[in-house]
């Protein structure tokens, strides 16, 4: 069987950087910190889709890099099978720069689905070569509605133990989105750069969940989160001024939710910031968090094209009450069943956003 272009096959994507996805534009590294630049190197979330007419199993030619911290490179890869409703099976390979992998497809294909997900192994950035049937054909499987998630490394997915098991990963398969996920680990403080790369990206919703990093990595006032939100969101919406858009605020951070960072701020109070300056764009008011993280007394929007008139397509998940610290693997980052539930959350909260369902343009 002859390996076809897997370009067609692969989902997840943002940008291409000489054919390898990456999750920022490679033409406007320069104005990103440079730990959002490298994590965005990763292919967090990017994944192959296919329909199949009586395949037995799918063969997968790809080139793998070295993981940046060396840390797994003894560990084999694992390149994982899912179906949207649940994972089939996992088929672990030794690292290697270059190799092939054989994913077995279920011998009854008339109960299977028609779409079928392969996982990659994300920390060796493994670039897709071709892709071919065994004993069958294969076909991209449909396009879905685009799905943007910008955050950290909760959103990347940290803790998970498996990169389908993320929040992202799942929400997307539970609301039949193509998930293309901008988390980045030990960023994402509402980088202006950040919000503009966004705007220029085809979208049919957008998820931010940014803000838990604002605590300590790089200490933020009420006011000040308070304000940077409020601009991220009126450069995303010059991009995607109609698009289904939920903002998640931070979830729950035993140790921080009462301790005050270097400018006095508590991470509640900073939750409370940010919850503020979304619902003010909702409603076309602006409350000027205070060093308590609440609000001053309304009034316009002035400098924010259209907020002044409300926003009917924004919506507001609160964060703190999503997940028990039970659900938390580190105080920080939540576990399979904290993913699966702040998954859940947000899909219900998209649901609600847009009930006629995310169409795709």
């Amino acid at each position: 069987m002859t390996w076809l272009d897997p370009q067609p096959f692969i989902r997840g994507v943002a940008w291409l950087d000489q054919g390898r996805p990456v999750r920022a534009d490679p033409a406007d590294l320069g104005r990103l910190p440079w730990h959002t630049a490298v994590r965005a190197e990763l292919p967090i979330g990017v994944r192959l889709e296919f329909a199949t007419d009586g395949a037995r199993a799918v063969e997968i030619h790809y080139r793998s890099s070295p993981d940046a911290g060396g840390s797994t490179t003894r560990l084999p890869d694992c390149f994982a099978l899912w179906e949207r409703t649940g994972p089939v099976g996992e088929t672990l390979v030794d690292p290697t720069e270059e190799g092939m992998v054989t994913l077995p497809l279920p011998k009854d294909l008339s109960k299977g689905s028609d779409r079928w997900i392969v996982y990659p192994p994300e920390t060796r950035s493994p670039l897709v070569l071709g892709v071919r049937a065994i004993g069958g054909s294969l076909a991209p499987a449909p396009e879905q509605p685009r799905w943007l998630v910008h955050g950290d490394s909760i959103t990347e997915g940290w803790w998970s133990t498996r990169p389908a098991h993320s929040w992202p990963a799942r929400a997307g398969r539970l609301l039949g989105l193509d998930t293309v996920n901008l988390g980045y680990a030990g960023s994402a403080h509402g980088e202006p750069a950040i919000a503009e790369q966004l705007s220029t990206l085809s979208a049919d919703a957008v998820t931010l969940a940014f803000g838990t990093n604002c605590w300590s990595e790089v200490p933020y006032s009420p006011a000040q989160l308070y304000e940077t939100v409020r601009t991220f969101l009126a450069v995303v919406r010059q991009g995607h001024p109609l698009t289904p858009l939920l903002v998640v605020s931070p979830v729950l951070r035993p140790a921080a939710e009462n301790a005050r960072n270097r400018l006095g701020a508590t991470f509640a109070h900073l939750r409370t910031a940010l919850e503020q300056a979304v619902r003010d764009r909702i409603d076309g008011t602006s409350g000027r968090a205070g060093g308590d993280g609440g609000a001053a007394g309304p009034r316009n929007l002035e400098g924010l094209p259209g907020a002044e008139r409300g926003d009917r397509h924004l919506a507001l998940l609160p964060g703190r009450e999503v997940l028990g610290p039970q659900q938390l693997t580190d105080g920080v980052h939540p576990d399979d069943e904290g993913h699966a539930a702040l998954a859940s959350a947000v899909a219900d909260a998209l649901r609600s956003l847009r009930p006629q369902g995310i169409q795709a343009r």
